[in-house]
């Protein structure tokens, strides 16, 4: 044997005997509790008839769930569904899951339901708990022991009353259904799993019972469900028609409501989070269906979120492969963990347990999308055998939801008695994990992270604080100045190799800098209970190009900092924890207005209330500087804006509202301006997706911001938009939506009419927007129109696939999106750079602003219509020809005297290129310089593409322009690269949007032409 063959065999058997040690005091016990009904309780024989009837092998149900116990008082699922849970052609709506879980709570003391909020469309959320009325009888003594070991320092970090605590304490375990609306299954699941906790006698339940606290939500996407039951019982009147895809899940978004544990911009998020939070649970359990038969990817595949502890990762492997071995020992098929899913972004619902000392935990189970039975064909992906999936699924099955629900349900009552059997083991972990998280800045650190009270963006500011209260993370306020040492930035290193001995001495000489910040900083202190979630919003990532991982699941990158364009610095020194500070409980904006006069000053900070105060103050004179200025002994940046005809009471109302501070003056300042106007704004939106324009109108909405939301369908019929609307958003659509599919919709050539309406039969539809089909698209009319209304002097703002789709129907002539050969720019954050500063877009900004990009479009610049020369033989030449000398000499002829070639002119990337004298030869092609694209942002050097997540071939798009202002007849075409309005997370970016809209009919304001 070779010493690299002994040495991997070596690693492998050490790696083995790891695992082993790690997973003994877990494995099964002989006396473990075998599950199975008890003989002595009566079974419902005509429940239990149904379950086996609708169940569609033997193979595809286990001894937990093939029956259901008999009880005289207490009512099961069919009181309410009229039939069995998973019963085929019942989808009940959340209503009717609700009605049911309070009827258990009035047949027996072993439920009770609790209202945890309500969603963004009014429609109510629940939590329901069910053990044994003992413990639920001491709820609130329970919840003050767990409370002391969510935060050690109450008990002033001693193990010993740690293991009192713990050795008395009843485990929360947090179950929540159905936040993805298509995923139907688990309401109906666990109705049932609510009812057999509170029934079933036999020792396997029981012991769950006594010794665990199970708290369930069963659906999480309240609004999303009942549209989603409209859309079934749609489908079950027209039977042999086609029926409507769900456009629309909640309010605003769709998939990416499960994205949304770092923002908490959505109700659902906020209250699920305070439930988990506030019950002190130890697990949250998120149920989903996509992948047969049950994908446990509690343990899923790397990297790792860096900012978890250790403990958890341990704790996802012990428990998911635990649930593998016990549904296996049933004999389930398809029933696995590891699988192909990252575990890095903090973004997903569950991840609200990883980010609070808890153990989140996630299952994917097989469902049709509905309560149909149907013969389901598996691509041979999801039925090959794998290390990870020994047992796989059947390549062909007939599948029911009663499958679904008899997976759900067994996978969750296995993991609820392994749990109790280890309890006082996850609840010490979940007290040591706290415990860390308190400990953190004497271990990895950092101390604390500042937000100094000096920043010029202090609404954004507290936009972010919110956002970590939200996480219920501690705020503290430095009541003095302090000073810090800040860790040592090194230079970035260079490619070039004779740099590399410049880059080295820099290191050498670079000194740990220090910083005072002023009285009134914020502090986040590390040594708290929830630091981990502030320290992995806050900090950096970084996913290298040579990670083994080739396909990250969602965002790489999400610097909160960066990305809200505040300031926010990384403490490592923890003298910074003796700094005399006062906790914040509620962090509030501090607007408000100084001095004396009728004319009020606000300094444009690209702060996106400017825009609400413009809104709100409709009667109101706005005029915005076209440069910087001085007023009131204040310095005031272009853009700013100049209030006039307003009471200053009412000013002063609106002023604290939005959190701006303004300066009253007694006379107008001297410089140019232009009016700001109310401008009347459409939002258009696609058939095909609402996916990623939900959080542009989720951010509208939060800012207050008036708008008409249409449909291509609708552009497509409005023959005058100009005469309705001076601004069109057209966001993303998402999916990287072709311009075919934007104008053509889906076909139209077969099938039936897709209605999107609200109806006695589909009451929930068609609240947001309606249509009697939804398969049409904008259609050559409505580009028509579109070209109508920005020549006639509209503004068209468009980002990412809309962009393309902008480019694609001619409206930006001198723009072209390159084809990239290998960039792989994921979900990250990047460096932009402002280039000019002059355009109304970018009032507000510094030379630098982080961005969020997901491989947006290349933007290349032409000064010739069409982007092409003159014909070339042969591609064009970076270096001179072959020839005498050296690269930078000239080279000769034989046999006549030298001459001299002109000197060709260059550009940059974001730069057009310069006209040359033989193109301006009847240059009937080349773009006069007024009809050319401004360009607002561009990327940074490649250098200084990475701020956070991953960039692989940045070359590729670094320097390209990122936000472009095209001139289109009267009007304006705004293209983003970047996507400027994501998930609640790009608040620092939402100004370019902002401005754009409010100073409409002045975006050419500042511009210079550099050629005649």
């Amino acid at each position: 044997m070779n010493r690299s063959r002994l040495g991997r065999s070596l690693l492998f058997r050490n790696c083995f005997l790891l695992l082993l040690f790690a997973v003994t005091p877990v494995l099964a016990r002989a006396d473990e509790t075998a599950p199975g009904r008890d003989s002595k309780q009566p079974v419902n024989e005509a429940y239990t008839a149904k379950i086996k009837k609708y169940t569609t092998a033997p193979v595809f149900t286990s001894p937990l769930v093939d029956y259901l116990p008999a009880s005289k008082n207490v009512p099961t699922p069919d009181a309410v569904l009229g039939d069995v849970s998973g019963a085929p052609g019942i989808l009940p709506y959340a209503e009717d899951v609700y009605k049911y879980m309070r009827l258990l709570e009035k047949a027996t003391p072993r439920v009770r339901v609790f209202s945890i909020g309500t969603t963004e469309e009014g429609r109510e959320m629940i939590a329901v708990a069910v053990s044994s009325e003992e413990n639920l009888k001491h709820l609130e003594e329970n919840r003050a022991r767990l409370a002391k070991l969510a935060d050690p320092r109450s008990i002033k970090l001693d193990d010993a009353e740690a293991d009192r605590l713990v050795a008395q304490s009843i485990p929360v375990y947090y179950i929540t259904g159905t936040i993805h609306s298509p995923e139907t299954g688990a309401p109906t699941a666990l109705m049932e799993l609510a009812y057999r906790l509170a029934v079933d006698d036999s020792a396997y339940i029981r012991e769950i019972r006594d010794g665990v606290i199970t708290l369930i939500t069963p659906v999480v996407e309240v609004d999303g469900r009942d549209r989603m039951v409209d859309l079934y019982r749609w489908h079950l009147a027209h039977p042999k028609e086609f029926y409507p895809p769900l456009i629309y899940w909640g309010k605003y978004v769709a998939h990416d409501n499960n994205r949304d544990a770092m923002g908490v911009t959505l109700k659902l998020t906020e209250n699920v989070l305070n439930t988990y939070v506030g019950w002190k649970a130890q697990v949250l359990h998120d149920l989903h269906e996509s992948v047969p038969y049950l994908y446990d990817n509690t343990a899923g595949d790397g990297p790792f979120n860096a900012w978890v502890d250790p403990i958890l990762t341990d704790e996802w492997e012990m428990i998911g492969w635990r649930n593998v071995a016990d549904m296996t020992k049933f004999g389930m098929p398809g029933v696995f963990t590891h699988g192909v899913f990252d575990t890095w972004s903090p973004g997903y619902l569950m991840f609200i347990a990883a980010m609070h000392n808890g153990i989140s935990r996630l299952y994917e189970t097989f469902g049709n999308g509905g309560a149909d039975t149907e013969e389901r064909t598996l691509d041979p992906q999801d039925y090959s055998r794998t290390w990870w999936r020994q047992n796989p699924p059947f390549p062909k099955t007939l599948w029911s939801q009663r499958n679904n629900n008899n997976y759900e349900q067994t996978g969750l009552l296995t993991s609820l008695h392994f749990f109790n059997e280890n309890k006082r083991l996850f609840l010490k972990n979940f007290y040591l994990k706290a415990k860390r998280s308190v400990t953190k800045p004497a271990q990895e650190g950092p101390a604390a992270y500042v937000l100094p009270a000096d920043d010029p963006r202090l609404e954004l500011q507290t936009e972010l604080l919110q956002v970590l209260q939200k996480q219920h993370v501690e705020i503290s306020r430095a009541a003095s100045p302090f000073t810090v040492a800040l860790p040592v930035k090194k230079p970035k290193k260079s490619s070039k190799k004779e740099d590399a001995k410049d880059t080295k001495e820099k290191e050498k000489d670079a000194e740990p800098a220090s910083r005072e910040f002023p009285a009134g900083s914020f502090i986040i202190r590390m040594d708290q209970p929830y630091s981990r979630i502030a320290d992995a919003l806050l900090d950096h990532q970084y996913w290298s190009p040579d990670d083994p991982q080739k396909t990250p699941y969602d965002d790489t990158g999400w610097t909160f900092g960066e990305l809200f364009n505040v300031k926010v610095f990384r403490v490592t020194d923890a003298k910074v924890l003796d700094t005399a500070m006062e906790r914040v409980n509620a962090v509030k904006p501090a607007g408000g207005v100084q001095g004396e006069g009728a004319i009020f000053a606000i300094n444009n900070n690209a702060e996106p209330t400017l825009a609400t105060l413009r809104y709100k103050l409709r009667d109101a004179s706005m005029e915005s500087a076209e440069e910087p200025f001085e007023a009131g002994g204040k310095k005031f940046n272009r853009g700013s804006l100049i209030v006039r005809g307003v009471a200053r009471s009412d000013f002063d109302r609106a002023a604290n509202e939005t959190g701006l501070r303004a300066v009253a003056l007694s006379t107008a300042p001297s410089v140019k301006t232009h009016p700001v106007r109310a401008a009347r704004v459409a939002f258009v939106h696609t058939w095909l997706s609402t996916q990623t324009e939900g959080w542009w109108r989720l951010a509208l909405d939060n800012l207050k911001i008036p708008y008409d939301y249409i449909s291509t369908q609708t552009i497509a019929k409005l023959d005058d938009l100009n005469a309705k609307y001076d601004v069109i958003l057209f966001p993303p659509v998402g999916f990287n939506a072709s311009s075919t599919a934007i104008i053509n919709g889906t076909s139209t050539a077969w099938g039936n009419p897709l209605p999107w309406k609200n109806t006695p039969e589909t009451p929930n539809l068609g609240k947001n927007d309606s249509t009697d089909d939804m398969r049409p698209g904008l259609g050559w009319e409505g580009v028509a129109h579109l070209q109508s209304f920005v020549a006639k002097g509209g503004v068209l703002l468009t980002a990412t696939d809309t962009s393309r789709f902008a480019l694609s129907i001619g409206l930006a002539d001198s723009v072209s999106v390159g084809t990239s050969q290998k960039m792989n720019i994921v979900g990250s954050v990047v460096g932009t750079r402002l280039v000019d500063a002059a355009s109304p877009i970018a009032y507000g900004y510094d030379e630098k602003l982080s961005a969020y990009c997901d491989n947006g479009p290349i933007f290349s610049l032409s000064s010739i219509a069409g982007g092409r020369g003159f014909r070339r033989l042969g591609g064009r030449s970076a270096s001179r020809p072959t020839g005498r000398g050296t690269a930078d000499d000239p080279d000769f002829t034989v046999g006549r005297p030298g001459v001299e070639a002109p000197e060709e002119a260059t550009a940059e990337l974001w730069e057009y290129p310069p006209v040359s004298d033989e193109q301006k030869r009847n240059g009937i092609r080349v773009i006069p310089p007024a009809n050319r694209a401004r360009v607002i942002l561009r990327y940074a050097d490649n250098k200084d593409l990475l701020i956070s997540g991953l960039v692989e071939g940045g070359d590729e798009i670094a320097q390209h322009p990122a936000v472009l202002d095209v001139p289109a007849g009267h009007g304006h075409v705004i293209l983003f690269s970047i996507n400027p309005v994501y998930r609640g997370e790009t608040r620092g970016a939402y100004s370019l949007v902002l401005n754009t809209i409010l100073n409409f009919d002045s975006l050419d304001a500042g511009r210079k032409l550099a050629e005649k």
